[in-house]
């Protein structure tokens, strides 16, 4: 792909290509239609941002559209009613080198009400000050993080599996016995605790069900039925990791200044948006989010906007609709989402065959979120062009793209840790 940066950060395509039919699924660099993106660095009404100050004030202005036009205006900080009711300790868990814990985060402070179950695992000898976390989004429920018959099975309402159904992993959309320890390939639970850093995960789907019914039940069922600028799922999944968070910080076993969030695909664009709105995330990691998460929207590669919000017309605000096959309108892109992450750490990871997630979209949006970062005395990736397979590059943005497919392998573990250590 030949490109070039305008100035202020506008990215161009220097020959002119005809723009895709509608149903068509690009995966051809050489049918990227050429566009302009629009600039981090400078106001809506084109003044430059020059300063830290004037960052401060840009840095609202974009979150403000991300909110009005793409994941939905969500309800600021925790509910006054909130609270935090201890479940299960246990002590020697891992062989003795961890202690497992878990916490029912009540929305409403009601035993009836919307709810988050936490579990958090973290090493038996944990300093004075705390170790460092990764706070993850899981797809299963936490007991398929790992075998144990210690994590509790969920009993939550679970996403259809057409695998996991026939392998007796699910039973009328609810987990089984059978469903520990499913997904443990993805989760190096014991490689974490012994490099010193605390794992704490929960099950997206206790904060909102992953399906379109209208907003009427998890956590929308406590606030009411979002209007076509307020929040849809990732909105409300971000939400959730935010009062993850609010524990997390009362825990004195972990630096509550020290959480990575983490998220995998469609929990890659929720981590991506947590961190951008809630600023106490020391790292944010995208794992292979794609469309809606790192990846460029206006290239249109691989999944677009028009595909996402057919696919999952509940996961969006009302009002991004307006832009499927229509992104270049869009008042932002996802370069700016990385750059309100600034000047923290943020890993975006990409997969060679996951070509539906565009990652040199993922790189791009890397690469120019930089200048954002070095206005703040911060470093970006580093490099103009993506590096080679299985290398980690960057500072303060750190990026890399690996060997096979959309997945969680242990070489995107082994980066996060270097990462998380560095702070």
């Amino acid at each position: 792909m030949v490109y070039r940066l305008l100035p202020f950060l506008a990215l161009a395509f220097l020959a002119v290509r005809p723009c895709l039919a509608e149903d068509e699924v690009n995966y051809d660099e050489a049918k990227v239609p050429t566009f302009t993106l629009p600039d981090p660095l400078r106001f809506e009404d084109g003044a430059p941002v020059t300063n830290a100050g004037d960052w401060k004030k840009r840095r609202k202005e974009l979150l403000g559209l991300f909110a009005s036009e793409v994941y939905g205006k969500t309800p600021v900080g925790r509910p006054e009613a909130m609270r935090f009711v201890p479940v299960k300790r246990v002590e020697g868990f891992l062989g003795g080198k961890a202690v497992l814990e878990e916490v029912r985060i009540l929305f409403s402070g009601k035993e009836d009400g919307p709810f988050l179950d936490l579990l958090v695992i973290k090493p038996a000898k944990a300093g004075p000050e705390g170790v460092p976390a990764f706070l993850a989004l899981n797809f299963a429920g936490n007991h398929s993080i790992h075998p144990s018959a210690e994590i509790t099975l969920s009993t939550s309402w679970m996403r259809p599996n057409r695998e996991d159904e026939k392998a007796g992993l699910l039973k009328d959309n609810r987990a089984t016995e059978l469903a520990r320890g499913a997904r443990a390939a993805r989760w190096p639970v014991e490689k974490i605790i012994d490099s010193g850093v605390a794992l704490a995960t929960f099950y997206y789907g206790d904060v909102d069900p992953d399906f379109d019914d209208g907003f009427e039940n998890g956590i929308h069922a406590l606030f009411g039925k979002p209007g076509p600028d307020e929040w849809g799922s990732i909105g409300s999944w971000a939400w959730g990791a935010s009062r993850a968070l609010d524990y997390l910080e009362t825990d004195p076993a972990i630096d509550g200044k020290r959480v990575a969030v983490f998220g995998h695909s469609r929990l890659g664009k929720t981590a991506l948006w947590a961190g951008a709105r809630d600023e106490r995330f020391a790292m944010v990691i995208s794992n292979d989010s794609g469309c809606g998460g790192a990846a460029l929207s206006r290239r249109r590669f691989g999944e677009k906007v028009a595909r996402i919000n057919t696919s999952f017309p509940h996961w969006f605000a009302d009002t991004f609709l307006k832009y499927n096959d229509n992104e270049n309108a869009l008042p932002v892109d996802q370069h700016e989402l990385i750059a309100l992450i600034a000047p923290r750490l943020v890993y975006v990871a990409s997969a060679v065959e996951d070509e539906w997630a565009d990652p040199r979209g993922e790189f791009l949006s890397a690469k120019l979120a930089g200048p954002v970062y070095e206005l703040l005395g911060k470093k970006g990736v580093g490099v103009e062009e993506m590096p080679g397979l299985n290398e980690s590059v960057g500072a303060d943005i750190r990026y890399h793209i690996r060997t096979g497919k959309h997945d969680v392998t242990d070489y995107d573990w082994e980066q996060y840790l270097k990462a998380i250590h560095s702070l």
